[in-house]
C-alpha cells in the first residue's frame, strides 16, 4: 500500500507532455527522432516510479531527471556497432571484426556502393552478366587455380562443396581433423547439413594412408582433408599428406575427388619471413587437389568471404547448386575482395597495404618505437606507473596456432584504479579501446595500435588517469 509520502513523490514526477514542452524537451526534439525522445521520457520516468514504490530515493529533481532522460535517448540513437581500437595484440581478433580492410578496399567499397555498378551487367556485350566474373580471373591468376567461386564465408564454401559433390554419399575424414571452429560450429555438423555422410578414419593423433584405403567403397564420393588452422596436435602423431591423398583418389577405377578445407587461407608466404608453417594457397593447389576452400577475412586480409578454388568441373557443380544463390556475396564484399586480390599481384605491395599482413610482419623495433611514442604521450604523476615492456602477440582468428610474435606493450598501473577498472573505462568510452590485463597491470599492445591511433589512445588514458590526480 502506497504511503502519503510515496504518493506525493510520485505526483511530483513530470508527465510526457510537460517534459516535451520544457526547454530540454524542445532541444531533444530538435536533435533526435521524436520516437526516441518519447521512449526516453517514458522509460526513465517509469523507472523512477518503480524505484519510489520500492521505497528507494532516486534523484528526482528536474536537472537529474533531464540527465537521466538524455542518457537514455543517447543510448537509443547511438549505433551499437561502432569503430574500436584494438590494443590486445591479437591481429585477427574475431570479436573485433578480424582483418581490417586496406585503404584500396575501402575506396572500392565506397565507389561501388554509393551508386550503380555493372555488378551483373556485361558492359562489352550490353546484356546481363555474372557477378563472379569480376573475381574469377583475378583469383585464378593469384592462386593458380583452374577456376574459382566465392560465397559468404569459409563454412559456407565447405557446405556448398559437400552438398555439390557428396550429397547422400560418404566423405572420408581423419578423426584428428574433425575440428570445431568459432561459435561451436563443427565440421561434422556442417557435413550433416550438406547431406553428406561422414566416414571417420584413423584416430585423434594418428591417421595412416591405409586407413583411407580401407574406407573407400562404392559409396565414397569425396576425400576431405581439414587443415589444423586453429590448433596443433604434438607428440606421437602422424597424418597423410595431400599429395598422397590426391594419388589415392586418382588411382581408383572411378577417381575420387580430394578436397582441402584450408581454413584461414594464406596468399603471402609467411614461412619465408619466419612466421609459422602456414601453407600458401598456390602451393596447395599445385598438389593436384580438386577443390580448396579458405577464408577471405583471416590471413588473406580482406572482407568476410569463403573462396573455393579448384578444377573447373567442380566449381561448375558448385555454381549450379541452388545453395550458391543463398550463400552469394553482395556488391560491397565483392568490391573489397577484388581490391584485396589486386594487391596480391605484387607481394611487397600486399605486405605494405593490407593491414593484417602489415601487422603480422611488423618488426619488434617498429613496435617498440610506437609503444614509446604512446608512453611519452601519457602525463606522468605520482599515482601513475607507465612502462614499455616486451611481450607476445598472436595472429588470432583461428590462424597460425602456436606461433608467438615478439611485441612491445605499454604497461599501466594506477594506485587509485585497478587494472580491471582502467580496462572497463577504456572499453566503454568513445572510441572503445580494448586492452588486456596481465600480472596486475593494464597492457596495451602496440602491434595492433595504428600510428594514427597513438594520440587517441594517449588522450583517452590521460582522461582517465589524470582526472584522479
Amino acid at each position: 500500500m502506497e504511503t502519503e509520502d510515496i504518493k506525493t513523490r510520485l505526483k511530483g514526477l513530470p508527465g510526457v507532455d510537460e517534459t516535451l514542452k520544457s526547454p530540454e524537451g524542445r532541444k531533444w526534439l530538435a536533435l533526435y527522432p521524436r520516437r526516441f525522445v518519447l521512449k526516453g521520457i517514458r522509460e526513465h520516468v517509469e523507472d523512477l516510479r518503480n524505484r519510489i514504490r520500492k521505497g528507494e530515493s532516486p534523484a528526482a529533481d528536474p536537472a537529474s531527471i533531464a540527465r537521466g532522460i538524455e542518457g537514455l535517448i543517447l543510448s537509443y540513437v547511438t549505433p551499437s556497432l561502432r569503430a574500436a581500437i584494438n590494443a590486445t595484440g591479437v591481429v585477427l581478433h574475431t570479436n573485433l571484426g578480424r582483418a581490417p580492410l586496406s585503404e584500396a578496399a575501402l575506396k572500392s567499397v565506397a565507389e561501388i556502393s554509393k551508386g550503380y555498378s555493372n555488378l551483373e551487367y556485361n558492359l562489352k556485350e550490353g546484356k546481363r552478366g555474372k557477378r563472379y566474373a569480376h573475381l574469377r580471373e583475378l583469383i585464378k591468376e593469384i592462386t593458380g587455380a583452374p577456376d574459382a567461386t566465392v560465397v559468404n564465408n569459409n563454412a559456407a564454401a565447405v557446405l556448398l562443396a559437400l552438398s555439390s559433390l557428396a550429397k547422400g554419399k560418404e566423405v572420408i575424414v581423419s578423426r584428428g581433423e574433425l575440428v570445431e571452429i568459432g561459435g561451436s560450429f563443427r565440421v561434422p555438423d556442417v557435413m550433416a547439413q550438406s547431406g553428406a555422410i561422414l566416414r571417420e578414419v584413423g584416430t585423434t593423433n594418428k591417421t595412416h594412408l591405409r586407413d583411407y584405403e580401407r574406407a573407400i567403397c562404392e559409396e565414397t564420393a569425396l576425400i576431405l582433408k581439414v587443415h589444423q588452422s586453429n590448433y596443433k596436435i604434438t607428440g606421437f602423431t602422424s597424418d597423410v599428406s595431400i599429395e598422397e591423398l590426391v594419388t589415392l583418389g586418382g588411382k581408383q577405377k572411378d577417381p575420387i575427388p580430394v578436397m582441402f578445407d584450408l581454413g584461414s587461407g594464406c596468399l603471402f608466404d609467411l614461412k619465408s619471413r619466419g612466421i609459422g608453417t602456414e601453407p600458401v594457397v598456390r602451393e596447395v593447389l599445385e598438389a593436384g587437389l580438386d577443390i580448396v576452400t579458405f577464408s577471405g577475412d583471416k590471413l588473406l586480409g580482406g572482407p568476410q568471404a569463403g573462396i573455393a578454388a579448384g578444377k573447373q568441373q567442380v566449381i561448375e557443380k558448385m555454381n549450379r547448386n541452388p545453395l550458391a544463390r543463398a550463400l552469394r556475396i553482395d556488391k560491397m564484399t565483392l568490391a573489397a575482395l577484388q581490391a584485396t586480390f589486386f594487391a596480391y599481384a605484387d607481394e611487397e605491395k600486399a605486405a605494405k597495404e593490407i593491414p593484417a599482413l602489415r601487422m603480422l610482419l611488423d618488426t619488434p623495433e617498429s613496435i617498440r618505437e610506437r609503444a614509446g611514442r604512446l608512453a611519452s604521450g601519457i602525463e606522468k604523476g605520482k599515482d601513475i606507473s607507465v612502462d614499455v615492456i616486451e611481450d607476445i602477440s598472436e595472429a588470432g582468428g583461428g590462424s597460425l596456432p602456436g606461433v608467438s610474435l615478439r611485441t612491445f606493450c605499454l604497461s599501466v598501473r594506477h594506485s587509485l584504479l585497478t587494472p580491471n577498472q582502467m580496462e572497463q573505462k577504456l572499453r566503454t568510452g568513445r572510441p572503445p579501446i580494448v586492452a588486456r590485463i596481465r600480472e596486475d597491470a593494464l597492457l596495451l599492445d602496440a602491434r595492433t595500435i595504428a600510428d594514427d591511433e597513438v594520440a587517441v589512445v594517449a588522450a583517452r588514458l590521460n582522461g582517465i588517469l589524470v582526472s584522479l590526480k
